[in-house]
């Protein structure tokens, strides 16, 4: 790109498929250049009282936020048009680094201290932020996509992961969407993002400190057991094909959500999965995205925020299983989730129904 950063595509149709149309085209814009940015812009501050780290991104503050439908940055850019962050004038999936990525392998700096406080830590916020453009089109989301590039956008996913986990320093990498004004999308264009950590994320840290205590008292992996015990109750699973199974988690906290695990009880990231499972996942996911927007009695796009929990890199991630998280903010037709005081002061969460409920309502709205 004209600022340094990399674009990828990833093709599956022609003339790109088999090269008979070569890449060339170039980025013309005069950018400044993204280590410029970026660097000192993003660190990370370590929080004493939850051995959290935090990242301090202020450069974002300045990103676009949903532009009229004539200077959609992620547009194919075509001749007399707005330039857009995709040079050429036409393209399938791409994925490109992010012009205000909250982590960065540029960012610069070193290790040092709040004030000169020992209990305050700061580091670089390394790592990388990627988005990825599911289609050319104007408008939509994952859901809206034709088998075909479903799976081409799997596929990528699984590359960005091996690629991203063999960076120096990243440590645990998160691909999802998100989709809704409710969910804070500030652009209207099929998407996704792809985030590289310079750590395990407070979440995965949870499941994974959970996961090596039931290990240790029983000798078997929480994550499977997990799977098992909703596959034996059944009262919560959506629908169940060859290779996966969707069901509404026991202890569901939003007012709609899913989980969807492979069946094979070893699969610890996306590279993990084999040709069957990723050509099974896409029917399976495009169906679960489907009853989401039929979920209330007036069929609307749901908002919602799907991502895939992916075990982090090396031995730290033995006894994690990869999952795919699907929720939304949305208890009812024109009635949001607020994350008021329990929730967001106290991380007290407070489901408004019932996951049996929830499952029984998915079920309903099937195809």
């Amino acid at each position: 790109m004209a600022d340094g950063r990399e674009l990828l595509y990833f093709d599956d149709t022609e003339p790109w498929l088999s090269g008979e149309r070569p890449r060339d085209a170039v980025d013309h814009r005069p950018l400044p250049h993204a280590d410029d940015v970026v660097r000192g812009g993003s660190q990370l501050r370590f929080d004493p009282l939850t051995g959290d780290w935090i990242a301090m991104a202020s450069h974002r503050n300045d990103r676009t936020l949903m532009p009229p439908p004539d200077e959609d940055p992620l547009a194919p850019t075509r001749p007399g048009k707005f330039p857009t962050e995709i040079p050429d004038d036409s393209y399938d999936v791409v994925v490109f680094e992010n012009r205000f990525p909250s982590f960065s392998p540029r960012v610069g700096g070193e290790h040092s201290l709040v004030d000169g406080e020992e209990l305050f830590p700061v580091r670089p916020a390394t790592g990388r932020c990627e988005v990825i453009c599911f289609s050319s089109e104007p408008s939509g989301s994952f859901g809206g996509l034709d088998p075909r590039r479903a799976r081409t956008v799997v596929e990528a996913w699984v590359d960005r992961t091996r690629e991203l986990l063999a960076l120096d320093g990243v440590e645990q990498v998160f691909c999802f969407e998100n989709r809704g004004t409710e969910i804070g999308v500030t652009l209207p264009h099929p998407h996704g993002q792809i985030y590289a950590y310079p750590y395990v994320t407070p979440k995965s840290a949870q499941m994974l400190r959970r996961a090596v205590e039931h290990r240790e008292a029983t000798g078997r992996n929480l994550f499977r057991d997990v799977v098992a015990a909703e596959r034996r109750a059944g009262t919560r699973v959506v629908t169940t094909s060859e290779h996966w199974v969707a069901y509404v988690p026991a202890a569901a906290r939003w007012p709609v959500e899913l989980h969807l695990a492979p069946l094979r009880d070893d699969v610890r990231d996306l590279t993990g999965l084999s040709e069957v499972e990723k050509a099974d996942l896409v029917p399976m996911y495009l169906d679960l995205l489907g009853r989401l927007d039929r979920y209330y009695p007036d069929p609307h796009p749901l908002p919602y925020i799907s991502g895939w929990h992916q075990a982090p890199a090396g031995t730290a991630g033995e006894e994690f299983r990869l999952h795919l998280q699907l929720f939304s903010v949305l208890r009812g037709p024109g009635k949001l989730k607020y994350l008021a005081g329990s929730e967001s002061g106290m991380a007290a969460w407070i489901n408004d129904t019932t996951p049996e409920r929830v499952a029984e309502r998915l079920r309903e709205v099937a195809p």
